[in-house]
């Protein structure tokens, strides 16, 4: 397999250590050692010393869900994420993608959404009419909200239109290219949809961005692709915050109290810790679980559950567990898609909210 020398590095000395072993939320869910960062490693160097085929490591090569928990741990620096990720172009490349991967990257191609899926709900398709006229602000929802969420997605814009904020929602809205980065990293397909979204977005001089996903993308993906827009690009969750600074989201208290799980995308990879919890603190008694900010666990997502269904149900069953084994009842998420995966969960111990449930209760 032709990697880089740099992931080669990685690969190489990352094998050699446990000290991300009990950290990894899918190695977790499945208790096999085979779904942790140093398997996924070793199975890499394998291949690369010609003594298994790349076929042979590809499902495991898709357990990983990029959540980046391994290389915060790192005291030595590696990055199994990174050589994770060039496994995942180099398959493509040589065609040795496992089908179901072929399938979501066919609808990717064909419909800007891994699901492919392109009929909005109706309740959504309302609301994008409500808001088709252009302003300054584009309230960009993504491919999740869009397409498997879309009532989060309403509760979304209806909290906008609470605070008295102008604001614009494209019916076609582009993908941010941030399923295609997770599926098949740095691939030309990827760019250009990256490079379309700029496009698009560059006609706008402030976009919010819903979910956390997409904000990682275009906040910081975009610029390892060398994609550029012109537009200020704001989170969902920092826009909520500025809201509420400035008294548009009149708050008031739910009398519950909750605990918030940390997007990964927001916490590790945007630094954004801070304005979630203002928003949330403002209409509940917020506590914190033990694992938070930076060291968040990941809760699941959607895009996963589509290949690895059981996996993605124990993966958010457990984060759950971890907010009921501190005697907490309630918790508050900003990503659309662990909400979905939090909710899809069979309990009924754990109230799960959005930010959005919240402010509209």
């Amino acid at each position: 397999m032709n990697m880089s020398e740099k992931c080669k590095q990685h690969v190489d000395s990352c094998r050699f250590c446990w000290m991300c072993h009990h950290i990894c939320p899918i190695g977790n869910a499945t208790g096999h050692e085979r779904s942790t960062a140093r398997a996924r490693a070793l199975g890499i160097s394998l291949v690369n010393r010609g003594a298994i085929e790349l076929d042979e490591i590809m499902d495991n090569i898709y357990e990983c869900c990029t959540c980046g928990a391994c290389v915060h741990d790192c005291t030595t620096g590696w990055d199994p994420v990174m050589f994770t990720k060039e496994v995942r172009l180099r398959a493509a490349l040589e065609n040795k993608l496992p089908e179901y991967i072929n399938i979501l990257l066919d609808n990717c191609l064909n419909t800007g959404s891994a699901y492919g899926k392109t009929e909005l709900c109706d309740d959504l398709t309302a609301a994008l009419k409500v808001h088709a006229d252009k302003t300054d602000i584009l309230l960009y929802l993504g491919v999740d909200a869009r397409y498997m969420v879309c009532k989060q997605a309403v509760k979304a814009i209806k909290v906008l239109e609470d605070a008295d904020v102008k604001f614009t929602v494209l019916e076609n809205e582009p993908a941010s290219g941030a399923q295609l980065d997770f599926l098949i990293g740095a691939a030309n397909e990827t760019k250009e949809q990256m490079t379309a979204c700029a496009k698009a977005l560059d006609e706008f001089k402030t976009v919010v961005v819903y979910d956390p996903n997409d904000a990682k993308a275009i906040k910081q993906t975009f610029k390892e692709y060398g994609v550029e827009t012109k537009a200020e690009i704001i989170t969902y969750t920092a826009f909520l915050a500025k809201l509420h600074d400035e008294g548009k989201l009149r708050a008031k208290s739910t009398g519950k109290t909750v605990v918030f799980q940390d997007p990964y995308q927001l916490s590790r990879d945007l630094g954004e810790t801070e304005e979630a919890r203002k928003v949330i603190s403002a209409f509940a008694e917020l506590h914190e679980m033990l694992l938070n900010r930076a060291e968040t666990v990941w809760a699941g997502n959607i895009l996963m559950a589509e290949y690895l269904p059981e996996v993605i149900n124990e993966v958010s069953a457990r984060r759950l567990y971890n907010a009921e084994s501190i005697g907490e009842t309630a918790v508050v998420t900003a990503c659309v898609s662990e909400y979905a995966a939090l909710k899809n969960v069979e309990q009924n111990e754990i109230e799960i909210l959005s930010i959005e449930d919240l402010i509209l209760d």
